[in-house]
């Protein structure tokens, strides 16, 4: 009865053969290509009736290569794999050839448990007159969901329960926007991701003091995303107080982080869970920040810097520099400091 429960809430799979996805993708097929795929598992795992893939691909040092005797004894009906370790696969297996198994790896997953199209405004949500709608058939708004006036929804987007969409948000093409997720002043462009509860275009944390009081300075930016950007559940993006708080294309931010007012990130950045960047930050392109980093306000980072997790960034960071420590200094540094205090600690009198 349990294993019966749970596939009913699995992910449903797209049953397709190894003949579909060798011409769908472009890949070298070895075997029987009416050998049907019903779904995908990691190759330690797998069953018969299962796609896995090997790999020794090594992108970087999170990635482990897995010992071969693991591809050797895998019982996955079809695997994909790079063309030196075929011969390490089980005799009689399909095989699926590319020199990047990990890239393709991640377009079949999408493929096989690719989400059921869903398209229609249900009668509980809430739509303004005044939203324009630029195919309003392709688009889906799920119950409870508010969209306010002067809103412009292109086509393929899809707003799932609750959320909130504010007046004069354009939300582009083939965007997803989760539950709770709170949107205002700004724009989305296509093929984002919007995850639950997440906040963007509210006011940020702009204050003067007058007079020996705190005073509110009033917001009139907005927030911009480039295409394809991904934001986490929780995070939130404040609007810029004259100036737009923007994303680059690509950029992916994870979970509980805090981009403040007027910061400019680069495109295809990662930021992951907890960064926290303060007003006026400038992040270059391809720049990748560690969880729980912290900038300070106004700093400028460069394209292609690596910040380690933890980090507090006061001081400018150079193109192509990979920083840690607190406050942030070069890897190098960092060693060599965290050496020197291993060195030279000494433990108080009456310690073991």
């Amino acid at each position: 009865m349990l294993k019966i429960i749970r596939s009913l809430f699995a992910p449903a799979a797209t049953k397709m053969t190894a003949g579909q996805l060798a011409e769908k993708f472009g890949l070298e097929l070895r075997g029987d290509k009416n050998t049907l795929v019903r779904g995908v598992a990691p190759i330690a795992d797998a069953r018969s009736g299962e796609l896995a893939f090997y790999s020794t691909e090594q992108n970087s040092n999170a990635f482990k290569i897995l010992p071969i005797s693991v591809l050797e004894n895998t019982r996955a009906s079809v695997i994909l794999v790079q063309p030196e370790m075929a011969k390490h696969a089980p005799k009689g297996r399909t095989l699926l050839i590319t020199d990047t198994p990990r890239g393709y790896i991640v377009k079949i997953l999408g493929e096989i448990y690719r989400e059921k199209p869903r398209f229609g405004i249900s009668n509980d949500a809430h739509i303004d007159r005044g939203v324009f709608f630029r195919k309003k058939s392709t688009v889906y708004v799920g119950p409870f969901a508010v969209v306010e006036r002067g809103a412009v929804i292109e086509p393929d987007v899809k707003i799932y329960p609750n959320a909130f969409i504010g007046r004069n948000v354009t939300i582009g093409r083939g965007t997803i926007v989760h539950s709770g997720a709170h949107i205002e002043n700004a724009t989305i462009g296509a093929d984002c991701v919007i995850n639950a509860n997440a906040v963007i275009g509210k006011n940020g944390f702009g204050y003067t003091r007058q007079e020996g009081h705190n005073v509110f300075i009033p917001h009139v930016g907005r927030v911009v995303l480039g295409d394809r950007v991904s934001v986490g559940s929780s995070t939130c993006i404040d609007r810029g107080v004259m100036t737009d708080t923007r994303v680059g294309d690509g950029t992916k931010i994870d979970n509980l982080c805090q981009i403040a007012h007027g910061v400019v990130i680069g495109s295809e950045c990662f930021l992951a869970a907890g960064v926290g960047l303060a007003g006026g930050t400038v992040i270059g392109d391809r720049t990748l920040l560690g969880g729980h980093v912290g900038i300070a306000n106004g700093i400028h980072i460069g394209n292609d810097v690596e910040v380690g997790a933890q980090s507090g960034v006061f001081r400018n960071i150079p193109d192509g520099d990979r920083q840690m420590g607190f406050p942030a200094v070069s890897g190098l540094e960092f060693w060599r400091q965290y050496a020197w205090l291993k060195n030279n600690y000494k433990k108080p009198s009456g310690k073991k």
